[in-house]
């Protein structure tokens, strides 16, 4: 599982992942829209759980998906997160704290992405972490929140920032393990 490949893009996970895309470019335009703007965020959130689960369940898991859906995942967020900002829904500080994840992981995303002896170590491969789907459910539920104007979404915020600060120093630190594992195996 260790090479991509452009087929894997067009598989239903791939397909799944990459709904998110055109998802995150209708978020702004429907994001003043409450309802509309949750439709969205649930498809969204649907395509994410159903990509997972049926490359497991069909046996399509591969290194493509394995990048494509982290990669998609926080496109959305950032789309997303970026409009709430624009609309002033979310301060500069709650911007950074639903993104922690994604600031903590976007270097290490760019290593294994250009390295190819980092990719060939399987770290794009490795399964996700409790804290990183920890991270990604409090993600949607911090911005459901902030859209119905909730009292309850800045608790949420700062919860999602704890979990994707935990999820970025597990992935970094298996990362680096897989990298160093590998290197002694040559």
């Amino acid at each position: 599982m260790g090479q991509y490949s452009w087929r894997d893009l067009v598989r239903v996970p791939g397909l799944l992942s990459l709904a998110r895309l055109p998802l995150a470019a209708v978020f702004p335009v429907v994001a003043d829209e409450p309802r509309l703007a949750l439709a969205v965020l649930g498809a969204a959130a649907l395509s994410d759980v159903l990509d997972g689960w049926y490359a497991r369940r069909f046996g399509q898991v591969t290194a493509t998906g394995a990048a494509l859906d982290p990669l998609t995942d926080k496109l959305f967020v950032i789309v997303v997160v970026v409009t709430l900002a624009a609309r002033g829904l979310v301060s500069p500080s709650e911007f950074v704290l639903v993104t922690t994840r994604e600031i903590g992981e976007l270097p290490l995303v760019v290593w294994l992405v250009s390295d190819r002896a980092a990719r060939r170590t399987r770290a794009l491969s490795a399964t996700a972490n409790a804290p990183g789907k920890l991270a990604t459910s409090l993600q949607f539920v911090s911005i459901v929140l902030v859209l119905i104007r909730s009292p309850f979404a800045r608790d949420a915020i700062v919860w999602t920032a704890l979990a994707g600060a935990a999820a970025a120093v597990l992935y970094w630190s298996r990362a680096l393990r897989e990298s160093r594992s590998g290197r002694a195996r040559e």
